[in-house]
């Protein structure tokens, strides 16, 4: 029986709204139920981590120049987060403790307010990248961006180098990545009192989590690549390893701050990821002037 050209109009209506309620439909799968399960995937992941079993290398080394009295405090606030959440921290200001063997012993890499040079040997540097390569996690906290300044592969890794900072004063920071294991609890502008950064030679692969809010700062001298802000915390994945960086942390007592410290073992979750175990079949650095990855 052929339909009438009067109610054809209304039988393809009528097929285009069970084809958007397939349509609907397939959405709402994907937001309700895929998603979800992705995101619970990831929390597994996460979850998955023995903290018991997680060691990490705090390294303090200055080389000639300003050294900061907050030291002491950054390595408190570690080995707290250590004894809190079970994992073993090893503290140590030898670069002679840049080898291989050594560095196999751990899940990261944490240099806090390390400045101008701070290896002796060419092997001790290459050492470090080998542990990259082979997957290590690496958290970088103020002055690190300081640290090896005529090192291209280093300035990479950290995601820039030292120019200046303003004068130290109250001033926001504003989140860009509200998700990040390190920043999802934060409020979205963020009062600090520390020094508000500026770095160059900035890797473009960073993924930046917060930015300092210059419309906040006091200063004569603001860069304007950015417009009003400039970024201060990032994280990336580099040469085979996974990189956390924060500018912040120049007063020692931030470090006792109960947000500051989550923000920081915030990072350190990050650089470790899921722990996986070294590969060091992956590592081929021989000097340190190798050609960089990009």
């Amino acid at each position: 029986m052929k339909i009438k050209n009067q109610y054809k109009s209304l039988f393809t209506a009528i097929l285009n709204v069970q084809r958007f309620r397939r349509l609907l439909f397939k959405a709402f799968t994907i937001l309700f139920i895929i998603i979800p399960l992705s995101a619970q995937k990831l929390a597994a992941q996460q979850k998955r981590v023995n903290w018991k079993k997680i060691h990490v290398l705090v390294y303090t080394k200055n080389g000639k120049g300003y050294v900061h009295d907050n030291i002491p405090s950054a390595v408190a606030c570690i080995q707290r987060l250590g004894k809190q959440h079970g994992f073993s921290v090893t503290v140590s200001d030898n670069p002679s403790d840049f080898n291989d063997a050594n560095l196999k012993k751990f899940n990261a890499l944490i240099f806090t307010s390390t400045n101008n040079e701070v290896f002796e040997t060419d092997d001790q540097k290459v050492a470090l990248m080998r542990y990259i390569q082979s997957g290590g996690g690496f958290v970088g906290i103020h002055s690190v961006t300081g640290t090896e300044r005529k090192w291209p592969w280093f300035i990479r890794l950290v995601g820039g180098t030292f120019v200046r900072h303003a004068k130290h004063q109250p001033f926001q920071q504003i989140i860009i990545d509200t998700t990040n294991v390190s920043t999802s609890f934060l409020p979205r502008h963020w009062q600090v009192n520390d020094e508000c950064y500026y770095i160059k030679d900035i890797n473009p692969d960073l993924h930046v989590l917060t930015v300092h809010d210059l419309s906040t700062v006091t200063d004569n001298e603001k860069p304007v690549m950015y417009g009003n802000v400039f970024p201060s915390s990032w994280c990336h994945q580099f040469d085979g390893g996974r990189e956390w960086y924060t500018a912040l942390g120049h007063d020692g007592s931030f470090y006792s701050d109960p947000v500051f410290e989550k923000f920081i073992f915030g990072g350190i979750r990050w650089a470790i990821g899921s722990a996986k175990p070294l590969d060091y079949s992956k590592a081929h650095a021989v000097s340190p002037d190798d050609p960089l990855p990009y």
